[in-house]
């Protein structure tokens, strides 16, 4: 039975704003009419949905737990159809309601839990999608449900504990930029000027500090304006899968924040992989799968370079190797799985062991970050604070 959103006014003159199950628009005017409320639009769920498509989005975290529900409701013997209709219920936001209502609606109309989720592919990755089919062939969606629940979890978690960790950086460089703008723009002009009225000779590092104040009061808005302008405009080159695939090349042979974004992605890969492996998903399609989660285009081109080379009968460590743009652990451990036939467990236990040293680090580089920060705006005040002393110090001395 298709699923209808409905905007009604009630006898009180209020607007209530849901989902109904009804045959038809006029059903669901009907049964609205029945409820005592006037009927103001009333449009099908499944076309909202997807003009929605580009307007919002499933959060993770309400995928992930949507996710869970689905899981423990199907673990108990509840068809889909009705787990569905407990996830709506239970939904807290508008959008989450209606998106299931409408994936419950396509399952209710005879088309696959799968088939039903292709059709609103941001809110439902291919990874999940994958699962999805492949519990329903395997019969067993209730425990691949779990599994999943476990990956989106996992997986937002690792980002969530890199992003927390470089907050605090962030907001120490502002601060400090800020700091030293106000100074220069605001505090020394004020204070320089009593020096000028002194007709002495300034020493060099507050002839520079006069002319680097000038310049920030003079100029310091276009310097934003241009700083944002180039920011837009390395946005929009980054579109173009030349220069994308440049930077990322790039990205990677960074020190620090190439061996960062390599892990981060190689781990999402190598969870991906295995989670989808394990659940009976054919290699090539989990590959295909696991390509769509990497945000660097590098590794991503090395992925479907060695999609190929599988297909033609070469061993998966040995076609993720020959890009060399994947950690050695990573293909050994594949080599293993391969060779012991236990290739999922094998690849879930890289990607446990990628992850935790991907946090190590980025727990190490803050680290080392925040006192360098640190001691970089000290340096910057301190020779500000020198700047504005040092002809003090001249005048006392001519007093004297």
């Amino acid at each position: 039975m298709p699923a209808f959103r409905f905007e009604a006014a009630s006898a009180s003159g209020g607007i209530e704003r849901g989902v109904i199950d009804a045959d038809s628009a006029r059903h669901a005017r009907s049964l609205l009419k029945a409820r005592g409320l006037t009927p103001i639009r009333v449009d099908l769920l499944q076309q909202v949905a997807q003009a929605a498509t580009f307007s919002g989005r499933l959060r993770v975290g309400e995928l992930s737990l949507a996710t869970r529900q689905l899981a423990s409701l199907l673990a108990a013997r509840l068809p889909v159809e009705q787990a569905l209709s407990t996830v709506v219920e239970q939904a807290e936001r508008r959008l989450v309601r209606e998106r299931f209502s409408a994936v419950r609606s396509d399952v209710v109309g005879g088309q696959s839990f799968s088939e039903a989720l292709a059709k609103y592919p941001r809110d439902f990755p291919e990874v999940y999608r994958a699962l999805v089919s492949a519990g329903e062939h395997s019969g067993d969606l209730a425990m691949i449900m779990g599994r999943l629940a476990d990956h989106i979890e996992s997986r937002s978690a690792l980002g969530q504990k890199i992003m927390l960790a470089f907050i605090y950086p962030a907001i120490v460089t502002v601060v400090a930029g800020l700091v030293i703008v106000a100074l220069l723009a605001y505090v020394v002009p004020q204070v320089v000027g009593v020096f000028e009225q002194t007709r002495q000779q300034l020493p060099a590092l507050t002839v520079g500090l006069i002319a680097v104040s000038d310049f920030v009061r003079k100029y310091g808005w276009w310097l934003f304006g241009a700083g944002v302008l180039a920011f837009v405009g390395f946005r929009v080159a980054l579109r173009s899968p030349s220069v994308r695939l440049g930077w990322d090349r790039r990205v990677l042979r960074m020190p620090l924040v190439g061996r960062l974004s390599r892990g981060l992605n190689t781990s999402r890969f190598a969870s991906t992989l295995g989670i989808l492996t394990g659940a009976g998903v054919p290699l090539i399609r989990s590959l295909e799968a696991g390509a769509k989660t990497l945000s660097n285009e590098v590794l991503k081109s090395s992925v479907i370079d060695s999609i190929s080379r599988v297909r033609e009968g070469a061993p998966l460590a040995r076609a993720l190797g020959a890009s060399k743009n994947f950690p050695p652990m990573l293909v050994h451990m594949i080599a293993s799985g391969e060779a012991t036939g236990e290739l999922p467990q094998m690849l879930e236990r890289a990607a446990t062991t990628m992850s935790q040293e991907t946090e190590r680090r980025a727990l190490a580089m803050t680290s080392l970050l925040e006192p360098l920060l640190i001691l970089a705006m000290g340096a910057v005040v301190l020779l500000i604070v020198l700047a504005v002393m040092l002809p003090i110090i001249e005048i006392n001395q001519l007093v004297r």
